[in-house]
């Protein structure tokens, strides 16, 4: 099989949970470190699959990476190449295929619920639980591109993900390990601090309260997810 090309913008943004979900199913992948100044891939047709991950930058930045990634997420589109985007990246995709990314009403930093849509595909995706607990880090949202089904909803963000067939788009994070959150609370202590007076975001002290709790439910979740997309890997 083809491998799946993951793209990281940023060093504690990495695959998490996803990572050993691709090695224990043994399907091969490459980290691309864009935070590192590695070379975009001028095609994205020798891969099976294409992941975005998270990054504090907005797709709007005037970053010299993120036309040239667009276009290969349209590419992989074109060729049926499944897209999963985490945050960040499920905001590129949106740009990408015509949907729009703008400020959201709140910011949203921890633990949060999130709800599927009766959509048909949403029960696909997330099985039949009411609602589940994912990690949320973000400033800005997106609306999902024409022919994309919203699949999920929560109190602060009216799109938390969508599907076109088999290409997922995530605002919230369903990637996460226990180290991430540590990292990302100590990389995002001063922002944290900055947006405690919105209803969205928890203190360090709330985010780690439950963390191991907390992240081995996600994984159940991400393991359900992940299942599903894998489906879709080109050969």
């Amino acid at each position: 099989m083809k491998p799946v090309i993951i793209f990281r913008h940023a060093a504690v943004e990495g695959p998490g949970f996803l990572a050993q979900f691709l090695d224990a199913h043994q399907i091969p992948w490459q980290l691309l470190k864009i935070d590192q100044g590695e070379n975009l891939p001028t095609s994205i047709a020798d891969y099976s699959g294409v992941v975005l991950m998270g990054g504090p930058m907005s797709v709007h930045d005037d970053l010299p990476w993120i036309a040239p990634v667009l276009g290969l997420i349209r590419e992989a589109y074109a060729l049926d190449i499944p897209l999963l985007g985490h945050c960040l990246g499920g905001q590129l995709i949106s740009q990408a295929l015509g949907g729009q990314v703008t400020l959201n009403p709140i910011k949203e930093i921890g633990w949060g619920d999130v709800s599927p849509t009766a959509a048909p595909e949403a029960k696909a995706w997330f099985g039949d639980q009411a609602h589940f607990l994912a990690f949320h880090w973000h400033g800005e949202t997106f609306t999902p591109p024409p022919a994309a089904t919203p699949l999920l909803v929560s109190p602060y963000c009216e799109n938390q993900a969508y599907a076109i067939g088999k290409h997922l788009a995530l605002q919230c994070h369903i990637e996460m390990t226990e180290q991430m959150v540590l990292d990302w609370c100590r990389v995002g202590a001063d922002e944290i601090q900055a947006a405690a007076a919105s209803p969205g975001v928890q203190q360090v002290a709330d985010i780690t309260a439950a963390l191991s709790a907390n992240v081995a439910v996600l994984q159940k979740t991400a393991e359900r997810v992940y299942t599903q997309w894998i489906r879709g890997l080109k050969a």
